[in-house]
């Protein structure tokens, strides 16, 4: 399969030396690939098949109802529950992820890390996604933006980038290991943003 710079090349479009890092990088940040695609498509299919099994297996204990058998059948049932549930779980996180990748790109943020942040406070409220939409997400941008305007590009003087500072422990001593539930907890927004910036593998 043939990559982005491959075929801009074949239609007599060729990207400078000096700028190819940087198109990469926008063009991974932006685009899923055909095989990227097909990655989710391959694990819908495989939550699909799955729960499909378990609905099969499910009715072929069908008019029998021994007591021995109770226990099975319970077991297969919760099985399909759980497959049928995990299967629209992914389809909807990914639709989700999609949808405010795409309502993001109105949004000029001061960093990449103020991004990320905002982001993941976003996912954190519990927004719900309608026909491609999240419902709520302009009035939640706007809170962001009044409480932490900092983040984003141009809304304050320029001194007034985004700065993430680690929480000291006790006493000033070294940083404190800090778990999704502790950052969650902290009331200031804006503290809790710089807090989600630090610890974004907490939150992907």
């Amino acid at each position: 399969m043939k990559n982005i710079e491959a075929i801009l090349k074949d239609y007599g479009l060729e990207i400078p030396a000096d700028k190819k890092e940087e198109f990469r990088k926008a063009f991974h940040e932006n685009y899923k690939t055909v095989v990227d695609y097909g990655k989710i498509e391959t694990d819908r299919d495989t939550w699909k098949e799955k729960a499909e099994t378990a609905e099969t297996t499910l009715k072929s204990f069908e008019g029998i109802d021994p007591e021995n058998i109770q226990k099975e059948l319970a077991d297969w049932k919760k099985k399909a529950e759980d497959a049928e549930k995990d299967y629209n779980d992914k389809i909807y996180e990914r639709d989700f992820g999609d949808a405010l990748k795409t309502a993001m790109e109105e949004y000029k943020f001061s960093s990449e890390a103020a991004k990320k942040a905002v982001m993941a406070e976003i996912k954190e409220a519990g927004l719900k996604l309608k026909d491609g939409k999240i419902l709520g997400l302009g009035d939640l941008m706007e809170q962001i933006k009044e409480s932490d305007a900092s983040a984003f590009v141009d809304t304050q003087d320029n001194k007034n980038k985004a700065k993430f500072t680690e929480r000291k422990g006790a006493g000033g001593g070294e940083p404190k290991a800090m778990t999704k539930e502790d950052i969650m907890a902290i009331k200031d927004k804006s503290e809790r943003r710089q807090a989600i910036a630090q610890h974004m593998d907490l939150f992907e």
